[in-house]
């Protein structure tokens, strides 16, 4: 029986006549684990009921029926069928759980997964066709493969997808059929496949930032996925299984908001250690381990309660009491679960893998075309099965002798897009969404139609509550009154004595909160201004990338300005607006610290390379493009008081 799998209930008449057969020659004639195997999933078919054969009787104490149930399922344990010898490695591990990959196309191109240009991809006339597919997954399922799970790439860009879950569902002995999927395509395909046998589904999410989204993938698409979340919880797959790669610097400040959509949602959300691939540049310092992550929920919800897991799970799950999902979290660096593995893998081109992370293959395709047999093609898995390792033992060490990583250094440079935060917690918004979902008729950047009867479009980076953001209104933009004492120095604070140039010594001045308002305006002209407006330019969305460049260059301030200091900021903000009566784009970058020093200058550099940023995607159309107005709006906080622009 399959490691952690519940007890079929079986007819004593069935097990009389496998005794029989057991003590006949009728044995000789096939092996016994496969005899055994079929003979007790059709009993298991022919009892009338679906639970076992001995119901509690009329009047029978609850106490007295669970230690039936409990020597029933203590019997059936003790007489299982024999696991597959072809199955079975050399330290005792059984495989019941095949993933095979429909395709090597992805329709995104995730930053940690692969380089922006693709992949090479194998010739069409390589990978394997539907009916090698269905072949071998038949094979596994004779031998005891219950579970298999259509991997990609992404599985749902292949077209006869719907068409092969309906095959598989037609294997006898098969429990469960899933996919893993980026949800691009899912709530068009989700009814066809739930209709044709899907029984469970992972989508990828790494993000609940539209812009972060769109910036860790490269592709548009974040509203699809929500759609195709919401698409799944209503056709009833419960949980709705949702990954999320964790990466330092780029979105373990949002552990607590995917958390929060357990609440009123039947979510499994799976915390994913950061894994080495090829071409994803691994850095050990990118990788959140599974205690910090954990740490950091449970200083929000000291509640949180252990789940119990199955032998064979790779997730060690948790729920928040009272939600309605959990949170689980996949420890394949920090604790990897290589013990208890019963997973292998079919890659797209017939290559059977018995370890994602090992560099050993073995062909199947190849020895399917050259006409093997089935008991050929057995003894070929077997063999490969056998050589699987204890553990990924390069990987493991790799890991573990690497020095801690600092949570205060962000390791993706510029990759580091922290400072996409929401205003209010996304998750709140989430749920408001998805409860009553439904999908915009307009992506979150497109153009918008306001009272003056023309086109804009606004950015921010804060996730507006109204799920249609509006055009900032041209008040947003007045310069605010005069506030507080105007202490000013008759003197420069960055020369000595001798008037060279020093840094400043903050060192003895109190920490208080500081926050600073800086601005600038671009002038596009009217060609350039519409290609940004209808967001056509060749390079991407320039107020995408122009938003990120203003947040990080926020945050790397010290590093381009020689005398200032490194400021640890707690928030940036940069807000984007089309102003088409002169062709031109309005920036406003908002930064907060607490500390001895303030946070101008870090505002003025965020909404100065957001400007040179918006040069830069538009030179290519126009050279006549300026630059201007770079300017402090307001700051607070400080000895020398708050100013605000008159």
């Amino acid at each position: 029986m399959t490691p952690g799998a519940s007890a079929r209930p079986v007819c004593s008449r069935s097990r009389l006549w496998a005794a029989a057969l057991l003590g006949s020659g009728f044995m000789a004639a096939q092996p016994l684990s496969r005899m055994l195997r079929r003979l007790l999933r059709s009993s298991a078919r022919s009892c009338s009921s679906g639970a076992p054969v001995t119901q509690p009787r009329p009047g029978e104490s609850a106490r007295a029926a669970s230690e039936e149930l409990s020597r029933r399922r203590q019997f059936l344990r003790e007489h299982a069928a024999p696991f597959s010898a072809f199955l079975t490695d050399s330290f005792g591990r059984q495989h019941s759980y095949l993933r095979i990959s429909l395709t090597e196309k992805c329709n995104l191109r995730c930053q940690y997964c692969m380089p922006e240009e693709g992949v090479p991809l194998t010739p069409k006339v390589n990978l394997l066709t539907t009916e090698e597919i269905l072949t071998l997954a038949r094979l596994f399922v004779k031998e005891g493969i219950d579970k298999i799970r259509l991997t990609g790439g992404e599985p749902l860009i292949r077209p006869d997808v719907v068409d092969i879950v309906a095959q598989l569902q037609r294997l006898e002995g098969l429990r469960t059929i899933g996919v893993t999927t980026n949800g691009i395509n899912l709530a068009r395909l989700l009814p066809q496949l739930q209709k044709a046998g899907l029984s469970a589904i992972n989508i990828s999410l790494d993000t609940l930032v539209p812009a972060k989204f769109e910036f860790i993938v490269r592709r548009k698409g974040f509203h699809k996925v929500m759609e195709g979340i919401h698409k799944a919880i209503e056709l009833g797959y419960n949980p709705v299984k949702v990954n999320c790669v964790v990466m330092r610097g780029l979105n373990e400040d949002e552990l607590l908001d995917f958390a929060a959509l357990t609440k009123g949602l039947p979510l499994d959300v799976r915390f994913i250690e950061y894994m080495p691939f090829d071409g994803n540049k691994w850095n050990f310092k990118k990788m959140v381990s599974y205690k910090e992550m954990l740490d950091t929920i449970q200083q929000q919800w000291p509640e949180l309660e252990k789940l119990p897991e199955e032998e064979s799970s790779t997730a060690k799950a948790f729920k928040i009491p009272g939600f309605q999902g959990q949170i689980s979290f996949i420890t394949s660096m920090s604790e990897h679960f290589c013990g208890t593995c019963n997973r292998l893998r079919i890659t797209a081109d017939g290559n059977l893998k018995v370890c994602l992370f090992g560099n050993s293959e073995v062909s199947l395709r190849d020895h399917l075309r050259a006409g093997a047999s089935e008991q050929e093609l057995l003894r070929i898995i077997g063999a490969a099965v056998g050589r699987k390792k204890r553990q990924h033992a390069e990987l493991f060490l790799m890991f573990h002798n690497s020095p801690p990583a600092n949570p205060s250094i962000s390791s993706w440079d510029l990759l580091d897009v922290q400072g996409l935060r929401p205003k209010m917690s996304f998750s709140s918004q989430m749920v408001t969404l998805w409860k009553g979902y439904r999908v915009p008729q307009t992506p979150p950047l497109a153009q918008q139609r306001l009272g003056s009867g023309c086109f804009q479009r606004h950015y921010t980076s804060h996730a507006d509550t109204d799920a249609n953001s509006k055009c900032l209104s041209p008040g947003s933009w007045a310069p605010a009154a005069p506030s507080g004492p105007q202490l000013t120095s008759e003197q420069l604070t960055h020369v000595d004595s001798e008037g060279r140039a020093a840094m400043v010594d903050v060192g003895r001045k109190p920490d208080t909160e500081r926050v600073a308002v800086a601005s600038a305006v671009v002038l596009l002209g009217p060609v350039a201004f519409k290609l940004v407006q209808q967001n056509q330019l060749k390079k991407g969305d320039a107020l995408v990338v122009a938003q990120l460049a203003g947040i990080q260059a926020a945050k790397v301030t010290s590093q381009l300005i020689p005398l200032c200091h490194h400021v640890a900021l707690s928030h940036v903000q940069v807000q984007l607006e089309l102003d088409s009566t002169r062709h031109a784009v309005r920036i406003q970058a908002s930064c907060r610290a607490r500390g001895p020093t303030g946070v101008e200058m870090e505002a003025l550099t965020s909404a100065a390379v957001a400007s040179l940023t918006l040069y830069d995607m538009c030179k290519a159309v126009s050279r006549d493009i300026v630059l201007e107005e770079i300017k402090l709006i307001s700051k607070t906080g400080g000895q020398r008081g708050d100013f605000h622009r008159a």
